[in-house]
């Protein structure tokens, strides 16, 4: 396929396509599998506009998703073991207190089972002192999503811990 291709040639290959290659960008990462597909196809773009499409076109998508992928998925990797390093430089969360009777590590532990996005509304909320607004724009999600975020893990933090 070293023609050059068209608009409508490009569309009928993400049509065609994009649902196997998602599939198989998910092997490694279902949070950035759609990103690593677009990244594929903007690639795939690139070359046709630059005159240099690829001579066999969906194999060349499947290797750049595969690629893409390991690259993310090291990346990903990488900076968790570097969060995970300094975060264990850092002062716990939470004070132990003879008063409320929280068991520090086992809140650490429960606040990390949260899925991502109610902890990170959490923590800006609780130790970022973020108002939901501010939260709702750091997140860019609605001030309403935020909210339902917040109170669900508080929700699932007080009954796993009580």
């Amino acid at each position: 396929m070293s023609e050059r291709l068209s608009c409508d040639d490009l569309a009928a290959i993400v049509d065609a396509h994009a649902d196997a290659l998602l599939l198989f960008a998910r092997q490694w990462s279902v949070v950035s599998a759609e990103d690593i597909v677009q990244e594929a196809f903007l690639q795939l773009v690139r070359r046709v506009r630059g005159n240099d499409p690829p001579e066999h076109v969906v194999p060349w998508l499947f290797r750049v998703v595969r690629n893409e992928s390991i690259s993310w998925h090291h990346a990903s990797r990488r900076s968790r073991a570097r969060e995970n390093r300094v975060a264990a430089e850092q002062p716990c969360w939470f004070e132990p207190s003879m008063e409320t009777r929280l068991d520090a590590i086992r809140a650490v532990e429960e606040l990390q089972t949260l899925p991502v996005d109610q902890r990170e509304v959490i923590v800006a909320r609780i130790w970022g002192g973020l108002s939901f607004e501010e939260i709702a724009a750091l997140t860019e999600s609605s001030r309403s999503t935020v909210h339902r975020r917040y109170c669900s893990a508080l929700e699932t933090l007080r009954r796993n811990l009580s």
